[in-house]
């Protein structure tokens, strides 16, 4: 254990002890997560329920969480942080936990974003409000923190991939689904038709049958009348990873924008872990180190899910209908000539990476939504735009910031504003280059950095 870990969380002059989650307390205590992403995270539960743990998505979404985050740590605090430290200090103030049988749960990326220090403040915050002694339990693979009471075995890591994989899948259909309905409601109830489903069958082995379930998934989609003849700008959405995807965060942007007449076009959360294990074995290539077990392992991960999510696009493919999402190494080619791989700071050369896809899947608009005070984000979305507009000049981006001061007027304004320039760009079918070709995008095969992720993939 690292001496920090044995110290504690040091602020100031003092220092908040770290309460390990033991094995005595996985039969006791309730675990708390913080919602992002419904579909994916009621999966995910669901995996760590069958693995032994006693997990509850927190759901509440009322404008008392921003304010008891104020509360409980700086106001110029990373807005995702506040509204997540919130969220879990008003759970335990609600009356509805037993307070000496609780833990949190915090996911930690180990990156140098201020993300990998939430867990601090998070202890901080517990400190002040009198609940020192719940424990906190930090979701990692990069060895950051571990707690004795709390490891997943291989069967549950193998079935937490498949909760991604599925969870993506049925956000890419639903978006593609909602704005074109002819029956209000008819794409959130096979939502829940299938959330229930994949859930009951995690006892068993079928849970991990993904093509099987894909095609069945799918013929659920394609049985809902929708009205073809409504056409719609396609928007779509780039940012920080919580408020990209937590409508709490983003003031339940994706809503917004389909009851503006928009289709909302979002990446998968898996495209993000697999950002963070190619990220993993970057650093192995610029810096050297060990070509140990870890490093073999990160290897095996980041085949693995490459593989798995493509066999979820061929079955996409395969139909027709639906637009598949695309392929992580495409992704991971699309930064060439506009950002270096060294840039991982937040969401780094992803973020500008995901905004190229965008452009070239055919997009009218884009949101990037990002933390008013991120400086990682505003430089890779932000300050990128212009380089991008270069290439692309017909390109319609427009960064919206958030935080607990933001006026949620002037946010909507901002949008509004992009979708009156994407319904004017409608009918714009051909992208507009106008850099030399060794500056734009390469072809496939003249990607270095695809050689790289078809090496691992």
């Amino acid at each position: 254990m690292s001496a920090a870990n044995r110290a504690g969380t040091r602020t100031g002059d003092h220092t908040f002890p770290k309460v390990p989650f033991t094995p005595d307390m996985k039969k006791t205590h309730t675990i708390l997560v913080p919602q992002m992403l419904p579909i994916h995270f009621e999966l995910i539960a669901g995996v760590l329920r069958q693995d032994g743990y006693n997990v509850e998505i927190l759901k509440t979404d009322h404008k008392g969480i921003a304010e008891e985050g104020l509360r409980s740590v700086h106001n110029d605090t990373c807005y995702p942080a506040l509204l997540v430290i919130g969220q879990f200090m008003d759970a335990l103030k609600s009356g509805s936990y037993d307070l000496d049988k609780v833990a949190l749960l915090i996911s930690q990326t180990g990156g140098g974003c201020r993300a990998s220090n939430y867990i601090f403040l998070l202890r901080k915050a517990l400190h002040k409000n009198g609940y020192g002694h719940i424990p906190v339990i930090s979701l990692n693979f990069s060895g950051l923190e571990k707690n004795s009471g709390f490891s997943l075995s291989a069967r549950a890591l193998v079935k937490m991939v498949a909760g991604l994989l599925y969870g993506d899948f049925m956000m890419s259909l639903y978006n593609q689904c909602i704005p074109y309905e002819q029956n209000k409601g008819d794409a959130d109830r096979v939502v829940d038709k299938w959330t229930n489903a994949l859930l009951a069958q995690m006892h068993g082995p079928g849970f991990v049958r993904l093509k099987s379930n894909y095609k069945r998934i799918l013929a659920d989609f394609l049985a809902i009348e929708l009205d073809s003849s409504r056409e719609k700008i396609k928007v779509g959405i780039v940012g920080e990873i919580y408020l990209k995807y937590a409508p709490l965060g983003n003031n339940n942007l994706e809503r917004y924008l389909v009851s503006e007449g928009a289709e909302v076009v979002n990446s998968g959360l898996l495209d993000f872990i697999m950002y963070c294990i190619y990220n993993t074995l970057h650093d192995h290539e610029l810096y050297g180190g060990k070509k140990g077990v870890k490093r073999a392992a990160f290897r095996f991960a980041m085949w693995y899910t490459m593989r798995k999510q493509r066999e979820m696009i061929s079955v996409i493919k395969e139909n027709g209908t639906f637009s598949p999402p695309a392929d992580f190494a495409r992704v991971i080619e699309m930064s060439e000539g506009y950002l270096d791989h060294g840039v991982k700071m937040g969401e780094g050369w992803l973020l500008t990476a995901d905004m190229l896809e965008l452009i070239h899947s055919g997009v009218q608009g884009i949101v990037t939504a990002q933390p008013f005070g991120c400086l990682p984000n505003h430089i890779v979305a932000k300050g990128m735009i212009r380089k991008i507009k270069q290439s692309f000049p017909s390109a319609n981006i427009v960064a919206v910031d958030y935080d607990p001061g933001a006026s949620r007027i002037n946010q909507e304004n901002r949008l509004r504003l992009m979708l009156a320039n994407a319904k004017m760009l409608k009918g714009v079918t051909t992208l507009e280059y106008t850099e030399e070709p060794d500056e734009a995008v390469p072809s496939a095969a003249a990607s270095p950095r695809r050689e790289m992720a078809e090496a691992v993939g």
